[in-house]
């Protein structure tokens, strides 16, 4: 059976602050048996889910991007709590959100747009940006919707950092961790 791979746009979470998610996580698990916990090398907020994508499709893509983000600036994002899409009960996706950002709305307008432009039909529901913490829920009881204050234990303040980078990741299923940078597409700095 072949395995396609997929491609997306997403920004970058920088390596400390991953590792302090990573501490998080480790404890988030003795308590939320969720079946699969993304390794903290691959968190990460996507702006455009490619799939599958042509060589030339994703060279255009990848031109496009470079011209929107040309002078945008690196900002401050702060993760602020935890959050799940699916069933409350049986919850298959797992995630942290950040405050609201105006620049990263700007950013993935810019992404997403660069990317419908070379060619690729992208989700249309709203953007909710979010760090995917773990998938599916399974145990035999209900999820508890209380069970998400558990952040407010482990990180009693946002935890900032500064989005600094815009990169093409590259999906690999069998690897872990199972996203590798393909492009960087660094934000200015002061």
């Amino acid at each position: 059976m072949e395995h396609r791979t997929h491609f997306f746009f997403a920004l970058k979470i920088p390596e400390e602050t991953k590792l302090k998610i990573k501490d998080h996580m480790e404890k988030l698990k003795a308590e939320l048996p969720f079946s699969r916990w993304v390794h903290y090398q691959d968190l990460h907020i996507t702006l455009a889910f490619l799939g599958a994508a042509p060589e030339e499709k994703l060279k255009r893509a990848i031109s496009n991007v470079m011209a929107a983000l040309q002078g945008q600036t690196a900002f401050p994002l702060k993760i602020n709590q935890l959050g799940i899409f699916g069933m409350e009960a049986a919850p298959r996706i797992f995630w942290a959100d950040t405050e609201e950002s105006k620049e990263l709305i700007v950013i993935r307008k810019k992404v997403y747009e660069a990317c419908e432009k070379a060619g690729f039909q992208l989700e249309t529901r709203p953007f909710r940006p979010h760090i995917t913490l773990a998938r599916k829920w399974r145990k035999e009881m209900p999820f508890q919707k209380d069970l998400l204050e558990i952040w407010g234990k482990l990180q009693p303040e946002p935890l900032p950092f500064q989005a600094e980078e815009v990169v093409l990741y590259q999906t690999h299923l069998h690897q872990t961790p199972k996203y590798e940078v393909i492009q960087a597409f660094p934000l200015k700095t002061e």
